[in-house]
């Protein structure tokens, strides 16, 4: 079972990733944020609007020093069909996973067993591969691409400035809490 602060499970698989299949090794991107970004099929109806969302923010994203790899129980053949047929779809830069037996699914507790896909599953790993964030959620509700966002600048900042908090609804900009002048 994973937690908040303990390390991610790293795992290799095989994806589709700049117009090939290739391997990945989650350990290999330590020293990067990256984001695991489970969904349940390729050829779906909510995962191409979510997915269609990151790529519009990939570049951003990279610029912050965050990986994305988007994982489901498809093969990485499926993922390249996918990308070459689906408009949305094409636009994927970020590698796209396979985890056809749903081992890396399982491991991350984001697994449906009785359907054998993954539910819509992110994950937050710092750059040192411990697990600041997660949120799973039911197959039928697509997520928030800018409360990722705002996630991942909240734990950024706060890698950098350790003594401060962010409240509420904090975006970059706004007023945080100095944990000094909470235990003056």
């Amino acid at each position: 079972m994973v937690l908040i602060n303990t390390r991610a499970p790293d795992f290799e698989l095989k994806g589709f990733y700049e117009g090939k299949i290739k391997e990945f090794d989650l350990f290999k991107y330590r020293g990067k944020w990256v984001v695991l970004f489970f969904y349940p099929a390729d050829f779906s109806f909510i995962c191409p609007t979510e997915l269609g969302e990151l790529a519009d923010r990939y570049e951003e994203l990279k610029n912050m020093n965050v990986e994305i790899f988007s994982i489901s129980t498809d093969t990485a053949f499926v993922h390249r069909a996918w990308h070459t047929f689906t408009p949305i779809i094409n636009k994927v830069k970020f590698p796209m996973l396979a985890d056809p037996t749903g081992k890396v699914s399982i491991d991350y507790g984001a697994y449906i067993e009785e359907e054998g896909v993954s539910t819509r599953a992110t994950f937050i790993i710092d750059p040192f591969g411990m697990i600041k964030t997660f949120e799973i959620h039911d197959n039928k509700v697509g997520r928030n691409i800018d409360e990722l966002m705002r996630k991942i600048k909240a734990l950024q900042f706060l890698d950098k400035n350790q003594d401060y908090l962010c409240p509420v609804n904090w975006n970059e900009g706004k007023e945080i809490i100095s944990v000094k002048r909470v235990f003056e």
